[in-house]
């Protein structure tokens, strides 16, 4: 472990990738478990207020990050100071996302079903950070040999096509493909070849005389949602916590 510890993290400089990433999911879970025991009226935690005024985390999460970012950009990869700036960045940034609902809607969304978007981002932020620690780039440069990096031609060139992968990808209306294809190209690929989601700009501009293609969209659209809408909630509640009910459902 230590061995390649030392092979694939600390000598390519990524100590400070796995700090930041480390520190930003442990905020994010610790945090919500807070957030929980406050809902629930259990433990010795409380709402942080300042003259009757309500200080959302997501409040010391913009100081942090932005200390722990100019931290990181003068400090380089390596030493110490980097190490301590890569995780100041990490909690101030799973602060933030932990509310990037009230930031999206500047209203406080946090128990509602418009907060699981914050969840959302999370778990996809993580998920992109993690493949970056693995050894993915965006775009797939990393896939070059030397040479090729040094023809300038061919980075521009991949970086373009992949980039139009991604925006083709997120025109079929699939946004989590086209965040993820610019990290695995390979992504990108499959969402091109797969049919676009039925209210997509894709479908709205090349399904409209193809009724075929636009009824086979909206069904694998519904068996899709209907497969996976049900799992993705369950995980949601599991990792952020139950939405309050809508109170215009529960009149109904």
């Amino acid at each position: 472990m230590g061995h390649w510890l030392q092979r694939n993290i600390i000598e390519p400089g990524k100590l400070p990738l796995l700090l930041a990433l480390t520190a930003f999911v442990l905020t994010f879970l610790i945090t919500r478990v807070i957030t929980r025991l406050i809902r629930a009226g259990k433990g010795p935690f409380g709402n942080v207020k300042a003259g009757g005024l309500h200080i959302h985390h997501v409040v010391p999460g913009v100081i942090l990050t932005v200390v722990g970012g100019f931290g990181a950009v003068a400090s380089g990869r390596h030493g110490f100071g980097a190490a301590v700036c890569a995780v100041i960045f990490g909690v101030g940034a799973g602060l933030v996302l932990d509310e990037f609902a009230l930031i999206l809607h500047l209203d406080d969304v946090y128990w509602t079903e418009e907060g699981r978007k914050s969840v959302e981002v999370v778990v996809l932020t993580a998920a992109l950070v993690g493949l970056m620690l693995a050894g993915f780039s965006p775009f797939g440069v990393n896939d070059m040999s030397a040479e090729e990096l040094q023809d300038r031609g061919s980075v521009i060139s991949t970086v373009a096509i992949n980039f139009l992968f991604s925006l083709v990808v997120l025109s079929k209306g699939k946004a989590r493909m086209a965040i993820f294809s610019v990290i695995v190209p390979l992504v990108g690929l499959i969402g091109m070849v797969r049919l676009a989601r039925p209210a997509s700009p894709w479908a709205r501009r090349f399904y409209g005389r193809r009724p075929r293609a636009r009824a086979k969209s909206i069904l694998r659209a519904y068996h899709h949602d209907r497969r996976w809408a049900g799992p993705r909630r369950r995980i949601q509640d599991l990792i952020g916590g139950k939405p309050d009910p809508d109170p215009v459902l529960e009149r109904r």
